[in-house]
């Protein structure tokens, strides 16, 4: 047997080897290999009952007092939760450590993007070695899909990010616009909003491959197809037409604000109401609250838009998992710890501090779906978010190199954001790149 490696350099600084297997086994029972010792629950109270150390790589927030008290209930347990950066920081910190043999830590949060490229190097553990197909239908088909190769599973979904419209009611009232139900009713809106105050947008978007994506997804898109190192990339499909279409003509009229986002621009204008709508993942409520308080009380949620009349189908946008790193020396405990703050108390408290859930037992408490949000002017706005993650269409993959991908949609995709293209143009530069790409990193693309 042989095993090739193939080294994929992920934007300016994250590097991932890619190790995929040749004509017989590997090293975790692919291929007629041997499998792996299944570890029992037995094993799995064991070690918390001998306890130890868990070094946990995280950005969120919400995961401070989640370790706090899984120490107090496993008091032999310390945890060490270090923000080794998010997204690229600590995918770059993560991959230079599991290259060097050091350093590694026991649990590190991925989002679902990045995923597929950290399970096909072999880079995370396969948790069906200690029971997690039990778990199936504890998560929402979205994220469980997102945490799977295969049979395998790499990762627990630790929240997910449903799309909804969150518009300013106040600024839709003052212009009277009516919420949008389609794509064409929004490009409507939108025209309308901008004719009445020249200084006002219906969204802000200067070009973002989380959001283009999403929506291509919504539109029954399926531009990327994997099976192990086979990949496919096609840009031309029916779903990513559909948005490119409809996209363009706002991008046309200068219809979209170019307030980059996540800047305190951007915060302002959703606070004053010259940013007048988001079309996002359901975690973004907190955000809101805190970055546009100004907007208190003004914002509201409503079903996303459809390319359809009458449709009723979603996308996800953003959400994480947490996965084991296959090197840490702590696995069965750090399982532990997964299941405790992806499905048992942990889910709770992190929902308790702003997190969508992802698992459809918290997604249909009465207590979360009747929860009236002051911000959003005392609107249960869990019911339309919950709504969204049981429509999420399905079939989405990502490729097993989408953080490069993601990584030069600017330089292709972004462009006509500038004027420089069409989105067409764009989405056909950004397919051929790809493909480029991953054909020089050994992969078989078409």
């Amino acid at each position: 047997m042989s095993i090739t490696r193939r080294r994929a350099l992920l934007g300016a600084a994250l590097s991932i080897t890619l190790m995929a297997t040749g004509c017989s086994g590997s090293d975790d029972g692919d291929d007629g290999a041997a499998a792996p010792t299944t570890v029992t629950e037995a094993d799995i109270a064991a070690a918390l009952e001998a306890g130890g150390n868990l070094t946990v790589w995280a950005w969120d927030t919400t995961l401070t007092k989640v370790a706090a008290d899984f120490q107090t209930k496993y008091p032999k347990v310390k945890i060490n939760l270090t923000n080794a950066g998010t997204g690229n920081d600590q995918y770059t910190a993560l991959q230079n450590a599991i290259t060097a043999g050091t350093g590694i830590p026991d649990v590190a949060q991925i989002e679902y993007y990045a995923l597929p490229q950290f399970a096909l190097a072999k880079s995370v553990a396969d948790l069906n070695t200690y029971g997690a197909a039990s778990l199936d239908g504890t998560f929402t088909p979205g994220t469980w899909n997102a945490v799977h190769a295969g049979d395998k599973i790499y990762g627990f979904p630790i929240d997910s990010g449903p799309m909804a419209l969150f518009y300013n009611k106040e600024v839709f009232d003052k212009h009277g616009i009516a919420v949008p139900a389609t794509w064409e009713e929004y490009a409507a809106a939108a025209d309308k909003l901008h004719k009445a105050d020249p200084k006002a947008y219906i969204t802000s978007d200067s070009g973002d491959a989380g959001f283009t994506t999403s929506l291509i997804w919504q539109a029954g898109g399926k531009p990327y197809t994997v099976s192990g190192t086979e990949v496919g990339v096609d840009f031309a499909d029916p779903g990513s037409t559909k948005f490119a279409t409809q996209w363009q003509k706002l991008i046309d009229a200068k219809l979209l604000s170019p307030v980059v986002g996540w800047t305190d621009e951007w915060y302002k204008g959703l606070g004053d109401g010259t940013i007048a709508t988001l079309v996002t993942g359901a975690w973004m409520p907190s955000n809101l609250e805190k970055g546009a308080a100004a907007a208190n009380g003004k914002w509201r949620v409503a079903p996303m838009p459809q390319w359809e009349a009458g449709g009723k189908a979603t996308a996800e946008n953003g959400g994480s998992s947490l996965a084991i790193p296959e090197k840490s020396a702590s696995k069965t405990l750090a399982y532990a710890f997964l299941k405790y703050a992806a499905v048992d108390e942990g889910a709770q408290t992190r929902i308790d501090d702003g997190a969508f859930p992802a698992t459809t037992k918290h997604l249909a408490a009465p207590e979360f779906k009747n929860k009236e949000f002051p911000y959003f002017g005392g609107q249960k706005v869990n019911e339309v978010l919950a709504e969204s993650a049981g429509q999420v269409v399905t079939g989405w993959s990502y490729l097993p190199f989408q953080v490069y991908a993601n990584s030069i949609y600017g330089d292709t995709v972004g462009k006509a954001y500038l004027g420089q293209g069409t989105l067409a143009d764009g989405l056909k530069a950004w397919q051929d790149a790809s493909v480029k790409y991953g054909q020089e990193q050994g992969f078989t693309v078409k």
